[in-house]
């Protein structure tokens, strides 16, 4: 059937105006995490055959564990909190800035968003917001200290990042003490019970129990993640500055502020990664907040590229871990396997990378030959054969 204007049937033009599929790109996106995933279950698998155990009854134990709806809003729980923290990690990460202290960030955070919750009064939705602000300014803060020392001092932002973890767990329980804005409850300290105007509302998903619906907020940050990077001229300032600070500085980007606002944005999305707990669940800061998320975050971001789909999946895939492996204990394994699948993916995802990088580069190379050799076979073409013939007989 033709289309009317030209007589080409319109299924062909169709299909001319359709890109094709660039394999390579699709190898460079997917092929570091798969290989990492896939590498990680075979050395599992190969520690467990050592010892003498079933090499795949733990995987089928924790995937029938996670068919459990309470275990699925466990997982989603936790996703969400990891999804955060790996985004602020992401930040840094586009920058070509390591920042390690998001754990510090977030756990400072958490108690002072929580200490300041619990001492106003103010209708639900402010309140919400107002809890929110402070953590995400108090994260912010943190990091920025590291921002500042790196742009002022050429400090190392991986060495002062650490240094503030430390400083923020000693401020932290410093703060907590009883005398200071902690109160004794048994054998746990808290900061006091936020009023319930300063809940964040949850998903009720019945027998399952609740969602947290900070969830929404986590989705909202992916999201603005990827316009601001992607859409944005900031965006694209902050990844050509990661890339080269020397040829951003050239281009007129001043290197040093982009260096000190990555930092800054990247604690100030830190500070919220406690607000699922804090505003779904616990409502108070306590001795057993939750911590070690900010490093998670860091394997998180590294599995998912720094992509905020692919860092989403790489939070459910870890908080999978994390909470099926509570069935390897029923069942005569020790739930430390989930742990050494976690760390042999952070192996994994190093030398996966690097693969992937350097077939990308043969492959590069391989395109600008095949490229230089179908320009000089133009060059030799037949018409250049009559023109050098012409130009003979005009001699």
């Amino acid at each position: 059937m033709s289309d009317g204007g030209g007589g080409m049937p319109a299924g062909a033009k169709t299909a001319r105006n359709r890109k094709p599929v660039d394999r390579d790109r699709v190898v460079m996106a997917l092929g570091g995490p798969v290989l990492a995933l896939g590498v990680a279950v075979l050395l599992t698998s190969a520690v467990l055959l050592a010892s003498g155990r079933n090499p795949v009854e733990p995987y089928v134990l924790m995937i029938e564990y996670a068919a459990n709806a309470d275990i699925q809003v466990l997982i989603l729980n936790q996703a969400t909190t990891y999804y955060i923290a790996a985004l602020a990690v992401a930040v840094g990460f586009r920058m070509n800035l390591f920042n390690i202290g998001v754990d510090g960030q977030y756990r400072l955070a958490a108690m002072i968003a929580a200490v300041a919750g619990a001492a106003v009064t103010l209708p639900a939705p402010l309140h919400v917001l107002f809890i929110m602000v402070v953590a995400a300014l108090t994260g912010a803060f943190w990091a920025g200290i590291a921002g500042l020392l790196k742009t002022t001092r050429g400090v190392s932002e991986v060495v002062s990042t650490i240094m503030l973890n430390a400083i923020a767990t000693s401020v932290i329980a410093y703060l907590v003490l009883p005398g200071q804005f902690g109160e004794q409850r048994g054998n746990n300290l808290t900061t006091g019970q936020i009023p319930e105007s300063g809940w964040f509302p949850n998903f009720d998903m019945g027998p399952g129990g609740e969602i947290h619906g900070f969830v929404v907020v986590a989705v909202l940050l992916g999201v603005a993640y990827w316009m601001v990077l992607n859409r944005t001229r900031f965006g694209f300032d902050l990844r050509a500055t990661g890339a080269s600070q020397s040829a951003a500085a050239a281009s007129g980007v001043n290197a040093k502020r982009m260096v000190f606002t990555s930092m800054v944005i990247s604690g100030g999305v830190a500070g919220l990664a406690g607000m699922p707990v804090l505003l779904g669940s616990s409502h108070t800061y306590s001795l057993v907040f939750p911590a070690g998320i900010g490093f998670t975050g860091i394997t998180i971001a590294l599995l998912g590229r720094n992509h905020p789909v692919g860092i989403a999946l790489g939070a459910l895939l870890i908080a999978f871990l994390d909470k099926a492996s509570a069935t390897l204990d029923y069942s005569g394994y020790e739930k430390e396997i989930a742990t050494i699948m976690q760390g042999l993916i952070v192996i994994a995802v190093v030398v996966s990378y690097e693969a992937v990088r350097r077939y990308g580069l043969r492959r590069q190379q391989q395109k600008v030959g095949e490229e230089l050799a179908a320009a000089a076979a133009a060059d030799d073409g037949p018409g250049a054969h009559h023109e050098n013939a012409s130009k003979g007989a005009s001699a």
